[in-house]
């Protein structure tokens, strides 16, 4: 007949729980990243001109229309631009 000595189930079953407790909270972390809001998310965000920038103009970033210059080459209406910076609610890009 077969014998299991109790404190080695004891030891497994610790082990177990350990590394379930473990897996569990890694999971739940991922899946409540932190929100990203303001400034941060603006910038390196992609627009699309919705007016041609030569400088000034409006862009499209995730369904707001944002007053923009670009800096550097004209952007045309349509074309994709990379956001920079932000002063105020004007945005500064350049053609993607």
């Amino acid at each position: 007949m077969f014998y299991i000595d109790t404190w080695l189930i004891v030891v497994v079953a610790v082990c177990i729980c350990a590394l379930l407790a473990f897996i569990i909270s890694r999971v739940v972390k991922a899946h409540h990243p932190r929100a990203i809001t303001g400034e941060e998310e603006l910038i390196g965000g992609v627009a699309t001109a919705r007016t041609d920038l030569n400088p000034e103009g409006t862009v499209f970033f995730k369904g707001e229309l944002w007053s923009a210059v670009s800096e550097g080459k004209p952007i045309k209406s349509g074309e994709i631009a990379i956001i920079k910076k932000i002063e105020g609610l004007k945005l500064f890009v350049i053609k993607k």
